[in-house]
Parts: structure tokens; C-alpha cells; sequence
């Protein structure tokens, strides 16, 4: 029986978002066969699960190393191969799993940061990313578009060489396609939480859904005022805005613009509502199946190329007809499968056009919801973690990992990510480029997530 450490950077608890879902169910997958333990590296709450659960904070090297030595098979997401001097340095098989291009990410996460910081952020997350890709024996990417993509950084990093080419022509045991899934449990509505519950959302309202949280690289203005203008022409249009609070991330400025303009358009809390937390979990198939429709925009930029829009899975679980914008994976699956309508980026009219056809076009929605249930069946976890499962059963270094794994990393001295000489680093940083204000608020933002 194989052991394996699966580890994520988010937190794991009733409150989970996209990285901790995926490696929690990664957890449950490979217990069936292999002995498991899941662990985060923030925060960590009680839960029932079939394999063992641990939190270690990053820089706590004895703690991870006894992890280290208990596994076999460790698969990583995140930093943490950054975080942990025993992951850097380990002899046993290593699994990244790259599914989300976080240097792509950064490109317009801190878009609204000072540029000395933007560049900082970028650069790490790019430095972290490569170091993965240089060390690691198997990897896990989230389409055919990543795959293309990281093919290329691996080649740069010098990973597709004679070694790993000779018996794998295609690079098909280096780096798998390994989607973000969904439940094969058909969801189940339980409890009523916002038709009729929600002031200002009747029964029989006609309810659009933002599934996920709000974040700088979407368009969530585009759809407010599309939204708005069709409430002008159609009674009882409303759209739920499911998680504005991240359990992991600090609320990004697009998050009061939103309801800035919701607001200054007249429709906060009429027609456009914001769910101010993070919805359970457990809990998030009463919110999908009590709305009609689930929508997705986001600006047109490199991070859509690549980007694996994890909300649309729900969208697929629950059913629902679904509105999304033009330009990466997901968008080519809906305009090609039928599944709902494909919008270009910030266009308001074609969007307010759309939203009316998946909610009150009752030929259209029925023949969307049966393309929804075929498709559906494609995107289970046991089918889009196959190929980590078959590699598990059959653990093995990469080729040009099989005398050892070769230190391809950038030379030059490597700084901790952690510890009190990184935090005494970044406030430097900070109090240089934002000044002491914005650099108070990021020492009291990272004591309040420690904790």
C-alpha cells in the first residue's frame, strides 16, 4: 500500500475553496487504495474524512520532515515546495499539481498593488512555479491549453530532454491533464436559503448565480449593468453573488466597485444581492439548485487563455444553464456543447441578451439542461483524477530523476519565504513602496489570517 501526502496552501474546513476542494477530493480518491494524509499549511478545522488530517505552518521543517519520511508519494500544490526544506530536498516521487498558472494569476491579482510590489509578486510566483516545474516528477494541469503551455516552460527549464523523451514521445508520464471535477452524487436541495428566505428574492424570481468569489481578472460590472438593464424590461431578474469573503484570500478591490455600482445603478439589494461570507461547503447545492441560471465574466487577457473556471463545474452539477464569457477552455466547452450562451468580454448589450434567453426562453433552457446532464458525466473526480490514481498505483521517478533529482533551479541565494526574516523583509518592502499605512494594515491582515 502506497503512502502519499497531499498538501494545499488553502484552508481546509466546512468553508473550503477551489485548492483545498481539489486536494481534499484528491485525498479521498487515493485513500480507497493507499494510505493518506491530507495536509494544509493555514488553517485547519475539524472534519470527518477517511485519511489523516494535519496542519503544519511553513518554516516548521521537523514537523513536515517526519510527514516527509511517512510518505512515498507526495503531491503538492501551491508554494509549498517553496515553504518546506525537506519538499526541496526529498528522494521520494514528487507530484506537482500546476493546475492553476499562478504567475499568470498575479499578472492581474495585483494589478491594483503599487508596481514595485505588482513586480514582486509577480516574479516570486514565477520563480516558485519554475522551481516546481524544474524539480518535481509528475505534474497535473487543468486543460489542454495548460498543457500546451507548461510543455513549453518545461522545455525552457530543460525537463523535455532525450531522458524523459526516449519511452514517452508524447510526455504523457511527465505531464497529465487532470481537470477540476465535480461530485458523481447528483446534488440534493434540502433547505430553502434564498427564494423566499433572502429579503427582496420571491419564489418565484427568475435567479442568476455567481458561484464562487470576486476577484480582479472577472467582469463583474459588465454584468451588474446588464443585469440592471433588463430589469427595466423583465419583472423579477435577480443575480446572487455567492462568496464575496474568500477563506484564504484578502478581499480584492473589485469587490467594493461592485457594490459601489450596484449601488449607483439603483439595484443593491432590489435586484443584485451580495452573500457577504463564504457559503459552506456541504451547504452550496441548496444555493446552485434554487437558482435558474449560473453566470461567469471576466475581462479578455492572457490569465483567461489558461484559466480553468472551477465555478463552472457547480454550474454543470446543479444543472444549470449557464452564461459565461468568451476566450478560455470552459467557454469553447459551452458554445460547442450547447450548454448555455458565450458572450465577447464587456459587452453589456450581448450580455443582457443572453441572461434573457437562459431565464425566460423555456425552449432554449430545456435543451440547455439535457446537454448539461450529458456533459456533465465527463467532469466527475473519478474520471478527472484518473491520471493521479493510475500514477499513484504505480509510483515512479520521472527519467532524468532516476539517479537522483537534479537541482535545475535558477542559481543564486534562495531566501525563506517564511519566518521573521521574510516578514522583516516584506514590511521593509511595503513601508518603502506603499508607505506605513498600507504597510500597518498588511502586518494586521497576515497576524489575523495566522490565527
Amino acid at each position: 500500500m502506497t503512502r502519499v501526502l497531499v498538501i494545499t496552501g488553502d484552508p481546509i474546513g466546512p468553508k473550503m475553496a477551489g485548492p483545498a476542494i481539489r486536494a481534499w477530493n484528491m485525498a479521498q480518491l487515493l485513500a480507497a487504495d493507499n494510505e493518506v494524509a491530507l495536509m494544509t499549511t493555514t488553517m485547519l478545522e475539524p472534519l470527518d474524512a477517511p485519511f489523516a488530517l494535519h496542519r503544519v505552518a511553513p518554516g516548521e521543517n521537523a514537523a513536515f520532515a517526519e510527514l516527509e519520511a511517512w510518505a512515498d508519494v507526495i503531491v503538492f500544490q501551491g508554494h509549498g515546495l517553496a515553504q518546506f526544506d525537506a519538499l526541496r530536498t526529498t528522494q521520494k516521487v514528487v507530484v506537482a499539481d500546476i493546475y492553476d498558472p499562478m504567475h499568470l494569476e498575479m499578472l492581474e491579482q495585483g494589478r491594483e498593488l503599487g508596481r514595485a510590489t505588482w513586480e514582486l509578486r509577480v516574479t516570486t510566483a514565477t520563480r516558485v512555479l519554475n522551481e516546481q516545474l524544474a524539480l518535481a516528477d509528475f505534474f497535473l494541469c487543468a486543460s489542454e491549453r495548460q498543457r500546451l503551455f507548461y510543455l513549453g516552460q518545461l522545455t525552457t527549464l530543460g525537463r523535455v530532454n532525450p531522458a524523459t523523451y526516449e519511452n514517452d514521445p508524447h510526455l504523457e508520464k511527465l505531464l497529465a491533464v487532470a481537470p477540476f471535477g465535480l461530485s458523481s452524487t447528483p446534488p440534493a436541495h434540502e433547505v430553502d436559503v434564498v427564494k423566499g428566505v433572502r429579503a427582496g428574492i420571491a419564489a418565484d424570481d427568475k435567479l442568476l448565480i455567481w458561484g464562487g468569489g470576486l476577484y480582479n481578472w472577472f467582469d463583474p460590472l459588465s454584468l451588474i449593468r446588464a443585469v440592471a438593464r433588463l430589469t427595466e424590461r423583465r419583472d423579477g431578474v435577480r443575480l446572487l453573488f455567492l462568496g464575496t469573503k474568500h477563506p484564504g484570500v484578502d478581499e480584492m478591490g473589485i469587490v467594493r466597485e461592485s457594490f459601489d455600482l450596484a449601488r449607483e445603478l439603483g439595484v443593491l439589494d432590489t435586484a443584485v444581492f451580495f452573500n457577504e461570507s463564504w457559503v459552506q461547503y456541504s451547504e452550496r447545492e441548496n444555493w446552485l439548485l434554487e437558482a435558474d441560471a449560473g453566470v461567469s465574466t471576466h475581462m479578455s487577457h492572457v490569465e483567461t487563455t489558461f484559466a480553468f473556471r472551477t465555478r463552472i463545474l457547480d454550474y454543470l452539477w446543479a444543472g444549470l444553464p449557464m452564461v459565461v464569457t468568451e476566450g478560455d477552455s470552459f467557454a469553447e466547452l459551452v458554445a460547442a456543447e450547447g450548454l448555455g450562451v458565450v458572450v465577447p468580454a464587456q459587452d453589456v448589450t450581448a450580455l443582457e441578451q443572453a441572461l434573457e434567453r437562459v431565464l425566460f426562453d423555456d425552449a432554449f433552457v430545456a435543451e440547455t439542461r439535457r446537454n448539461v446532464e450529458r456533459v456533465r458525466a465527463q467532469f466527475v473526480w473519478e474520471r478527472t483524477l484518473a491520471p493521479l490514481v493510475e500514477f499513484v498505483a504505480a509510483p515512479h521517478r520521472a527519467a532524468d530523476n532516476a539517479d537522483g533529482r537534479a537541482d535545475r533551479s535558477a542559481g543564486g541565494k534562495r531566501r525563506k519565504p517564511y519566518g521573521p526574516a521574510h516578514n522583516a523583509r516584506m514590511f521593509w518592502h511595503y513601508l518603502r513602496a506603499e508607505g506605513p499605512v498600507r504597510a500597518l494594515k498588511r502586518v494586521t491582515s497576515r497576524l489575523n489570517r495566522s490565527r
